[in-house]
């Protein structure tokens, strides 16, 4: 778990980070509010401690803003003998405990790791009732996070409303689930949801498939085919991958959307439409129509409402409720009974940046149930990559002037901190034998 501790004292800062990293806490340490806060604009933190004398800004504003941003985070109060009845006042507004000054090892380690147990209380418990009632969820989509709950939020409102929908992400985030969500909870959804992906036919091809054709009406035409708007009629259809749509079909796509009609290739009689657009790209459209390959006035038809789908690596609290999701269904599938997963190997899922988002997350779990023999997916079966991440960017030294000698034992020990000291690990993302490791430990007085 993640923690920060701020304190402009640097003895106890420093102090809380060495009792807690022997704990197995990841810690990061701040001279004041500010520092945090622009640290917070970009990470999560599970547990927060707070002196409550900050030179810049007060700890209980500070305590306020933490709860308000992550309602799920612990805080802890550090305050000095005087400042007592402001530590009871901060447990009222939401502080799981105080310690006071001169910092104790035993009662630092004592409260942290009660607050560790209720942070993953708290987890379990949401995970249960989310599995459960589906609160918060819309089938099969998973994401505890506020930026996912925003999505849920937006989905919900956007389904009641008759309205075109432009949804903007990466590859792997999800955008066909959120089409399929809305069209669900839709009133149109006893009607036909239809997918199609522009980036996969020919010009023709995309006619004849959206428009459907006449008989004769080309060669091989011989009988009448409805397209996939007719098909559709009343429902929803997803046209993902649009920026890839030729121009002329831009053409013919924005007649549809301003007349609400379609002519079928080689026909001659308009037939009336009734059916909600959802278009998708990963793509920059803004981009595209200032380089002429997308028609801005079928930008604006399409965007009515713009959702745009944030990557996995900006949601990573949703990383473990996911893994939880994807075990249970792989393990149905393939008839295993695999439980969970293993700290370490949870811990390098957290690290991990997702170029492929929760599809590659998704391809990470089902393989790794498919190697394991046992009631958990262990370390050894991650792809290899993972173990090796980010290990070449480990600069843990700052200054190229240090002796080989000491650059060799920073670079074991920030590889055992990364790893938790899980030893087998380290030696392996260390390319060296776990005995040879146990020397160079020794070696160097390296503890843990």
């Amino acid at each position: 778990m993640k923690v920060a501790v701020i304190d402009d004292e640097k003895v106890a800062r420093n102090l809380i980070k060495r009792f807690l990293e022997k704990e197995r806490f990841q810690v990061e340490t701040f001279p004041n509010a500010s520092s945090f806060y622009t640290r917070l604009a970009n990470d999560t933190f599970h547990l927060i401690f707070i002196d409550l004398k900050l030179p810049d800004i007060n700890g209980l504003d500070v305590l306020k803003k933490v709860k308000s941003t992550n309602p799920d985070s612990e805080a802890i109060i550090i305050t000095g003998h005087a400042s007592i009845d402001s530590a009871v006042e901060a447990t009222k507004m939401g502080a799981f405990h105080y310690l006071t000054k001169p910092l104790k090892k035993h009662d630092i380690c004592l409260i942290a790791n009660r607050a560790r147990q209720s942070l993953r209380l708290k987890f379990e418990n949401k995970t249960l009732r989310m599995t459960s009632t589906g609160s918060g969820l819309i089938e099969g989509f998973v994401g505890a996070g506020p930026a996912m709950q925003e999505i849920f939020k937006l989905i919900k409102k956007v389904a009641l409303v008759n309205c075109n929908v432009l949804l903007q992400a990466e590859t792997g985030t999800g955008k066909q689930m959120v089409a399929k969500a809305i069209h669900k909870i839709s009133p149109r959804r006893s009607k036909p949801f239809v997918y199609f992906n522009c980036a996969s036919f020919t010009e023709e091809l995309i006619s004849s498939e959206l428009f459907g054709y006449e008989k004769g009406a080309f060669t091989g035409a011989a009988t009448t085919k409805k397209g996939l708007f007719e098909t559709a009629n009343g429902g929803t259809v997803f046209l993902d991958e649009i920026g890839e749509m030729p121009m002329s079909m831009q053409v013919k796509l924005l007649h549809v959307l301003q007349e609400r009609q379609i002519l079928r290739v080689g026909g001659t009689k308009p037939i009336d439409l009734d059916v909600r657009i959802i278009a998708a790209t990963n793509t920059d459209l803004k981009a595209s129509i200032k380089a002429g390959a997308f028609r801005e006035d079928l930008y604006y038809r399409l965007n009515v409402v713009n959702i745009e789908l944030p990557r996995l690596a900006d949601r990573k609290e949703d990383i473990p409720l996911l893994i939880t999701h994807f075990i249970k269904k792989y393990s149905s599938r393939f008839k295993k009974e695999v439980k969970k997963i293993r700290p370490e190997a949870l811990n390098l899922l957290m690290k991990y940046d997702f170029p492929g988002n929760v599809r590659e997350l998704e391809n990470i779990i089902q393989r790794a149930i498919a190697l394991t023999d046992s009631e958990q997916i262990e370390v050894k079966h991650l792809p290899d990559e993972l173990l090796h991440q980010g290990v070449e960017n480990m600069s843990a030294v700052n200054s190229p002037l240090l002796p080989l000698e000491e650059v060799e034992r920073l670079h074991i020990l920030k590889v055992l901190q990364e790893t938790h000291f899980n030893k087998k690990l380290a030696s392996k993302i260390l390319d060296i034998p776990r005995t040879t490791l146990w020397r160079r430990m020794k070696k160097f007085n390296i503890k843990g």
